[in-house]
């Protein structure tokens, strides 16, 4: 079952990616990159770092992909024209989104069964010991390269407020 998870979201982050590069529009793109994202984190779910998927959809899918898809539209990068939406999208879309939802369904499903209550408090208290370590290597060790990063993107965000900025 690990397998064929990561199988399946290995190939998705990859063809989102694929579908990133190759989109004419920007908020396409957008979108294909909060796929490639949500895949990565279904990826770290499996390999046990339930706190790195939270972050990922939380952090990046959620607050970062807002943050692009507001200097997209800040920039105003010229007028979008009305699709009907790819037939592609149609063909594979539907029945890919029930086949993941029916494999995710059906791993939930069987883990659940599987815990009993004494590994679910073994579970609980592994991932509480992730989230401390995961907190002491960022905000211990790594604490420089987070504040210079949290100040790089707000230098980004700033620049894009700047060129964004009609003349009057």
């Amino acid at each position: 079952m690990q397998l064929a998870l990561f199988l399946i979201f290995g190939l998705l982050a990859v063809a989102g990616a694929i579908n990133f590069l190759l989109q004419r529009h920007p908020i396409n793109s957008a979108l294909s990159l909060v796929v490639v994202m949500m895949s990565l984190a279904v990826l770290y779910w499996s390999l046990g770092a339930e706190f790195l998927a939270a972050a990922q959809v939380i952090v990046y899918s959620g607050a970062i992909m807002v943050l692009f898809v507001f200097v997209v539209m800040l920039l105003n990068a010229g007028e979008e024209e009305r699709t009907h939406g790819s037939r592609a999208a149609y063909l594979v879309g539907f029945p890919g989104a029930a086949a993941i939802f029916c494999l995710l369904s059906f791993v939930f499903l069987t883990n659940g069964k599987a815990f009993g209550s004494t590994d679910l408090t073994n579970h609980l208290s592994n991932a509480v010991n992730n989230i401390a370590e995961i907190s002491q290597v960022l905000f211990r060790d790594l604490l420089l390269p987070f504040e210079v990063t949290s100040i790089l993107i707000l230098v980004a965000i700033l620049g894009a407020v700047v060129l964004a900025r009609k003349e009057q």
